[in-house]
């Protein structure tokens, strides 16, 4: 089933590429494999693996045994693993068997019951919304001053 899954996936990059000429094959980091340093990729990334550093990527899938320490920043981020440091996205997506700790800015949020957060999530409107932005969390009130520096960031 597993390797079912990895083929749509696969798939469906290719097929909802932008244009014939820029489809993109994703970026695999296997569960086998540990990487130290950053990575930087104007493309899709899946990672099952260890990586330890920061992740810019237009859309980043961290799939179930997948395990980042470091700050993620990507476009649209799905967590099916563990994320432990400060996520930046656009789209987040936390599944139940993810676990985030740390902070996490987003514009939209979907989490699935069940998933493991310890820190908090920020709301940052992007730039088209005409509002102000604003602070989901329930526990800790960020001053509107700190959100304007991570919605710069």
């Amino acid at each position: 089933m597993k390797k079912f899954k990895k083929m749509i996936y696969l798939k469906m990059a290719r097929t909802f590429g932008r244009s014939r000429s820029e489809r993109q094959v994703p970026t695999i980091i296997g569960e086998n494999t540990k990487v130290h340093g950053d990575i930087t990729s104007r493309g899709i990334m899946h990672v099952d693996g260890y990586i330890e550093g920061d992740i810019n990527c237009e859309e980043l899938v961290i799939g179930a045994k997948g395990n980042i320490l470091g700050t993620v920043k990507a476009q649209s981020l799905y967590l099916y693993g563990s994320l432990q440091g400060k996520a930046v996205a656009d789209n987040l997506f936390i599944a139940k068997t993810a676990k985030l700790i740390g902070d996490a800015t987003h514009n939209t949020i979907a989490i699935e019951p069940g998933a493991y957060i310890d820190g908090h999530c920020i709301r940052v409107q992007t730039k088209n919304d005409g509002a102000s932005p604003v602070n989901s969390s329930t526990t800790t009130v960020t001053a509107p001053k700190v959100v304007a520096k991570i919605k710069s960031a």
